[in-house]
């Protein structure tokens, strides 16, 4: 723990910060930090990513006290409170007497035969650095194992990121096959993470299974891109529409909505629409969503006389700026 970063510091708040002060430190951090705030600055991207897992991870009510205790090695055991339990009582010497049941691991305690500062010495000194519990006993007969993590892909669409959705997985296991709901966050990125407790490899011995974690890769979508979580459109316009001005009907993940698109509209300009972008994983909100006028010309021969019309009516060269 000693060379990792310290959360808090990194959000500029006191260790015993109530969740409100949390949340507008994030935010006043993610705004000065966000990319597209400092576009091309890779230290500043660098620092936006360890300020969103730094609210990530203590703004979560489960995370939060595990990383108190454990730092960033509770990662490591990805922040189950049972695994932490289990760590607790190796690093404190075992279970010792008295017959106490060690819950979550199929019932095994003393009264099985075992001494949880041995049982669990090998796993936990090899996930968190450290050597045996004081306990020093070795175990008499088999010990439970902890099932192993595993890892797997889910595909989903950008709307599923946008809107939240709950997609059905097959999962292949030594029974057979299983299908398992997932549920997909609302605001999650591209390569995020979804655990799936106890659905990973069995556990061995009466030992608990271990987790399922799911690699989120969201398709890219055809006409919008998402950057952050503000999303980019792009919204023809007839050469009326943007020089006269109108109201023109705009989809968006919510449904439609009527932009007014101002007088002497020109290619490129965007528009933003407040609130309409990915709600934010973590804090409440949204993003926002970009519309970038893009003026579509007319083809044929009528159009091009009247466009020769149009030409006189420019009052200076149009590309009088253009210079290397």
């Amino acid at each position: 723990m000693a060379n990792e970063p310290d959360l808090y510091q990194l959000l500029g708040v006191a260790r015993d910060a109530s969740a409100d002060e949390i949340k507008k430190a994030y935010r006043r951090l993610a705004r000065k930090y966000h990319p597209d705030v400092n576009p091309g600055d890779k230290a500043a991207e660098e620092k936006f990513k360890e300020i969103n897992q730094a609210f990530e991870i203590l703004s979560d009510e489960k995370k939060r006290p595990l990383y108190d205790e454990l730092g960033m090695d509770a990662a490591k055991i990805g922040w189950d409170p049972a695994k932490a339990a289990a760590f607790r009582q190796w690093r404190s010497g075992g279970a010792g007497g008295g017959g106490v049941r060690f819950e979550g691991f199929g019932g095994a305690g003393p009264e099985a035969g075992y001494d949880f500062g041995d049982i669990f010495g090998d796993i936990f000194g090899d996930i968190f650095g450290g050597g045996r519990g004081a306990g020093g006993r070795r175990a008499r007969g088999t010990y439970p194992e902890v099932g192993d993590d595993v890892g797997a892909r889910i595909d989903v669409d950008l709307a599923d990121v946008v809107r939240g959705a709950e997609r059905e997985i097959a999962v292949q296991r030594p029974s057979g096959p299983s299908r398992l709901k997932v549920k997909i966050p609302a605001g999650l990125a591209d390569g995020g993470k979804i655990r799936l407790a106890g659905q990973g490899g069995p556990g061995q011995y009466g030992g608990p299974p271990g987790d399922l974690y799911l690699e989120v890769h969201v398709r890219p979508h055809p006409l919008v891109r998402r950057e952050g979580d503000d999303l980019h459109l792009p919204l023809p316009l007839t050469v009326g529409e943007a020089v006269g001005g109108a109201t023109v009907s705009l989809p968006t993940f919510d449904g439609n909505v009527q932009l007014k698109i101002p007088a002497g509209t020109q290619s490129g300009r965007k528009l933003r629409l407040r609130g309409k972008g990915v709600p934010h994983l973590r804090g409440g909100g949204r993003g926002d969503l970009y519309v970038e006028a893009r003026v579509v010309v007319p083809a044929g021969r009528e159009a091009e006389e009247e466009a020769r019309q149009l030409d006189r009516l420019y009052g200076r060269d149009v590309r009088a700026d253009l210079t290397l």
